[in-house]
């Protein structure tokens, strides 16, 4: 894998995400959609450029797949295997995490260097909540994915549209 040569960790989407993250239910949603076989990457550039007034088609580039597949899903499946509470993995198993938060990350970091470079493209759409609904959906891998996720890109959509009724955004 190839990474390019300058990346910017502490970007745009990383400070949204710090942020949406610390607002309730988001850790709770984001986490169970992840255990059905979401990114969580692609979660936060759907949100961030809704924000934005952009569309998110849900296409990535490569090296940010393959990030995901052989960085940060090693790293969590690590993780995830390490037995919790066990006294002797527990030093470990938080170690991975921190391990997993920086891969996630740079992950980020190459998702934003993408977005950064296309040409924003405003939304045609009738509504910032359309907005919203429609990024969320495009983060799902396939669509069905995203109609069995209703409730929980519901919920997702609920605080996505706090940052834009008043809430700072970072």
């Amino acid at each position: 894998m190839e990474l390019p040569e300058k990346l910017e960790p502490d970007n745009p989407i990383w400070r949204f995400a710090l942020a949406f993250w610390q607002k309730p239910g988001t850790q709770r949603t984001c986490l169970a959609l992840q255990d059905r076989g979401w990114s969580v990457t692609r979660i936060l550039c759907a949100g961030w450029l809704a924000l934005e007034g952009r569309p998110y088609s849900g296409t990535e580039h490569a090296t940010v797949t393959e990030w995901r597949q052989h960085v940060t899903g090693a790293l969590r499946a690590v993780r995830r295997y390490l037995p919790k509470g066990h006294e002797h993995c527990q030093g470990l198993r938080e170690g991975v995490a921190g391990l997993e938060l920086q891969a996630e990350q740079l992950e980020l970091a190459l998702a934003w260097q993408q977005l950064a470079t296309e040409t924003p493209d405003k939304a045609h759409m009738t509504g910032h909540a359309q907005l919203i609904r429609h990024n969320l959906a495009a983060a799902a891998y396939r669509p069905e994915q995203a109609t069995d996720a209703a409730v929980e890109l519901n919920t997702l959509a609920d605080i996505l549209a706090s940052f834009s009724n008043g809430d700072s955004q970072p």
